[in-house]
């Protein structure tokens, strides 16, 4: 089932699921069940995204991104297969959702003159200050 990510839509054939055995919670039924899901997201062969946002999505994927430029999520806490399944798709939605963000590009500014009297003003008041700590001294 695709996955639907505001306007966009991951098709079937960029994810695998594999299931294996998961540890934690669940008894007896940890050893009978594969209850933990393995998410492979194909980034390089995705063609639901644009260069920019797979840019910022392999920076974003850190440990999870693979040599073969795959994004891998396991699932385990739940004990049921499909809440790990489902837990597994929300956590790459919200993976992608992040670097769907364009970050704001940072412009150089100058201080300006008033900002620049203002500290030099502040600097001057407290260097007063820190001056008239200082030992008095008797003049008799």
């Amino acid at each position: 089932m695709p996955i639907e990510i505001d306007a966009i839509t991951i098709p079937d054939r960029d994810l695998s699921v594999a299931f294996m055995r998961s540890g934690g919670p669940g008894g007896q039924n940890v050893n009978k069940v594969s209850s933990a899901v393995q998410l492979r997201f194909d980034l390089a062969g995705t063609e639901a995204l644009n260069p920019r946002v797979k840019h910022r999505l392999r920076a974003l994927a850190g440990h999870r991104l693979t040599d073969e430029d795959a994004i891998l999520i396991i699932a385990r806490t739940h004990r049921s297969q499909e809440q790990n399944r489902r837990d597994a798709e929300e956590r790459l939605a919200d993976l992608i959702r992040a670097a769907l963000i364009e970050p704001k590009l940072r412009r150089k500014t100058r201080p300006t003159l008033a900002s620049k009297k203002r500290r030099l003003d502040s600097k001057t008041r407290k260097a007063t200050t820190k001056r008239g700590r200082g030992r008095v001294a008797f003049d008799d």
